[in-house]
């Protein structure tokens, strides 16, 4: 017999992770979300002494400047044109699966060490103009004479160290290509501290919105930079055992001196995921306050209404009685029954609201 279809359909939006299942290890695809662009290239060769920016226009300009004396900077934007990647990588010596893990945007942070080069993945965390968080990948190479970068927009925050190497300050122009690609690591780290202080204000926002005015959507709000906190926690947190890798490596690639550099970049990595594990714990934190202050507000409003309930409880019932109109209630035919009763309802109503305001439920 044969094997029945489902008549069911599924609804789920698989990421582009699906794309490569059933595909061999170092097949290049590119896995971002941004749209078909031409790669860009720009190349900042230098040294103590000399300075030159060069816009190749074909590979082998670019390959000219892997084994140079001097120190060459190739910044690669784009990353859709997967057979310029793969023609680059074949050129300058890279093993596929570094290749792959270059497009592959949704790879996490790591440092793959191999006999000519060692290669990092990172996660650049910025905020735009419209206060919004942005996060882009970012693959360095790093060889004996050259750190090539590749990213996937021309945004990025490395305009720090272009000023240094313009402008011959710091230690980038007499210093080898390793501490250029400690350089890119401690720029990125830097400024996940520009995302910790935005989470921080968002925070502080919040953490008043919820003590005085909590609302529905101050709900949603916490809930969004939850998800945002263990969002950057998951691209960030990694990044403190790669520079740990990176010091205890016994790679040529890594001189001593730049090492010293890179204890320090440990530090910071550290303070971040300290940081990031507290304001993990304030997310849920105040989702605790604002459910025990939305709690309070409406046991304040089942007390007012109790409160209200118990005083007409007892006029309700004087009223009741008297409305009965049977045909043998002496009181109704007293000449002020009609007042007397009010007044027995007004003494009851004052007497029950000091009884109230001495328990000081009022």
């Amino acid at each position: 017999m044969g094997k029945k279809k489902s008549g069911l359909k599924s609804n789920k939006k698989h990421s582009k992770r699906f794309q490569k299942l059933g595909k061999a290890p170092g097949t290049i695809d590119y896995l971002g979300n941004k749209e078909a662009s031409a790669t860009k290239v720009t190349i900042i060769e230098f040294n103590e002494g000399f300075l030159k920016v060069h816009f190749p226009g074909n590979i082998e300009q670019i390959v000219a400047h892997k084994d140079t004396p001097t120190v060459s900077w190739v910044n690669i934007v784009g990353l859709n044109d997967t057979s310029f990647i793969e023609k680059i990588g074949k050129h300058f010596g890279l093993n596929p699966l570094t290749l792959e893990d270059i497009v592959n945007t949704e790879q996490r942070p790591k440092i793959d060490e191999y006999d000519t080069y060692i290669f990092g993945v990172f996660k650049m965390l910025y905020i735009n103009e419209a206060d919004e968080l942005i996060r882009e990948h970012v693959a360095i190479v790093l060889l004996e004479h050259c750190v090539m970068v590749f990213q996937e927009l021309d945004d990025d925050v490395f305009n720090g160290i272009r000023e240094r190497i313009r402008n011959q300050t710091g230690r980038v122009r007499n210093k080898s290509a390793d501490y250029l690609f400690f350089a890119f690591m401690d720029a990125i780290i830097d400024n996940y501290f520009l995302v910790i202080e935005h989470i921080n204000q968002n925070m502080e926002i919040l953490d008043e919105e919820v003590y005085h005015d909590p609302r529905p959507e101050t709900a949603h709000k916490i809930q969004q930079l939850k998800t945002e906190v263990l969002k950057i926690r998951r691209w960030v947190s990694p990044v403190k055992e790669l520079i740990s890798k990176l010091i205890d490596s016994e790679s040529e690639l890594i001189s001593k001196d730049t090492k010293i550099f890179l204890r320090d970049v440990l530090d910071h990595a550290t303070e971040i995921n300290e940081s990031l594990q507290i304001y993990r714990e304030m997310s849920i934190s105040l989702m605790e306050m604002y459910m025990s202050n939305i709690s309070n507000k409406m046991n304040e409003v089942m007390k007012v209404l109790t409160i209200m309930a118990s005083i007409f409880i007892p006029l309700t019932f004087l009223a009741g009685v008297y409305g009965m109109n049977f045909e043998f209630m002496p009181e109704l035919q007293w000449r002020n029954g009609y007042f007397i009763i009010l007044g027995v309802m007004t003494l009851i109503f004052v007497a029950m609201l000091l009884y109230f305001k001495r328990k000081d439920w009022l």
